[in-house]
């Protein structure tokens, strides 16, 4: 299957009923082992870089290594923009050859996000990249304010932000965090349900490392079709790292260390695609 945009997977997961993994890579491992893992459970499935991991390298890199990954794959794959900032940044990943974009202007009154969203729509939705946006307030970054159950999203503002912007698909605020969780998440399935009925787009759920899988299959259920994967990614390949440097001691090659890690990154990310139920869907993709 060759690579497909953003908004051709998450209609097919809305229609079928079940939600794409979307995951956060950081180096050529894990672009590997998320991949291998979609062939192996014949999942479609997102790859994303975020606006901070392309600070580290260009998206052409990254981009680059999707791409002979998927020389030999057979499964649909978008590549995608995580919290992109602005026009600047979308049109990058566009010239890199990304099939999916986000914007991020979440932290913005409403009109300005509003306003910043719809700019990048009207660049991106020409020539078939699909546009992410967020609506509300997803917490958990350091400097982020907790705004509590007011920085939900709120179905009526969804509805217009929608209609305004032109949007693919739309991250919703439910009581998700990025990052780490300190405690228990709170989250508001009554409130998704209804963003479900009110909004038409596919609805994005930041924040779901550290969800169980019973969370997770109740906000598919509810009405989310992409779920976003980064923190526990890193917290494997870290952790698989250290763990190898304590099994052994006596090697000078990396690859060692980082093809563990890669095979400890593809078991969660096959976990994931299990979750979500988006495993066995590549054979229905049309």
């Amino acid at each position: 299957m060759a690579l497909v945009t953003g908004d051709r997977i998450l209609q097919h997961a809305k229609q079928n009923g079940y939600a794409v993994c979307a995951f956060n890579v950081e180096n050529m491992e894990m672009v590997q082992a998320v991949i291998e893992a979609a062939e192996e459970t014949g999942s479609p499935v997102i790859i994303q870089t975020s606006a901070n991991t392309v600070k580290y390298a260009h998206m052409d890199y990254y981009f680059g290594m999707v791409q002979a990954a998927l020389k030999h794959a057979t499964i649909p794959v978008a590549v995608h923009l995580d919290h992109g900032d602005g026009t600047e940044l979308a049109l990058q990943a566009i010239r890199a050859g990304y099939t999916s974009v986000m914007i991020d202007a979440s932290k913005q009154p409403f009109e300005e996000n509003v306003a910043k969203t719809a700019a990048v729509v009207e660049v991106c939705k020409p020539i078939g990249v699909s546009i992410e946006a967020e609506l509300g307030n997803v917490g958990g970054k350091p400097g982020d304010t907790d705004f509590g159950a007011s920085g939900y999203t709120k179905p009526l503002e969804a509805k217009a932000f929608v209609e305004r912007t032109g949007v693919s698909s739309l991250a919703v605020a439910i009581g998700t965090a990025h990052g780490v969780y300190k405690g228990e998440p709170n989250l508001d399935l009554n409130l998704l349900a209804e963003l479900k009925r009110t909004v038409d787009v596919p609805l994005v759920l930041h924040g779901a490392s550290g969800l169980s899988e019973q969370d997770v299959r109740q906000c598919i259920e509810k009405g989310i079709s992409k779920i976003n994967y980064a923190t526990e990614l890193r917290i494997m390949f870290t952790e698989a790292v250290k763990e190898y440097f304590n099994l052994e001691d006596d090697f000078v090659d990396p690859k060692k260390f980082t093809g563990y890690a890669r095979e400890k990154v593809k078991e969660v990310a096959k976990e994931k695609m299990i979750t979500c139920g988006s495993n066995g869907q590549a054979f229905t993709f049309h």
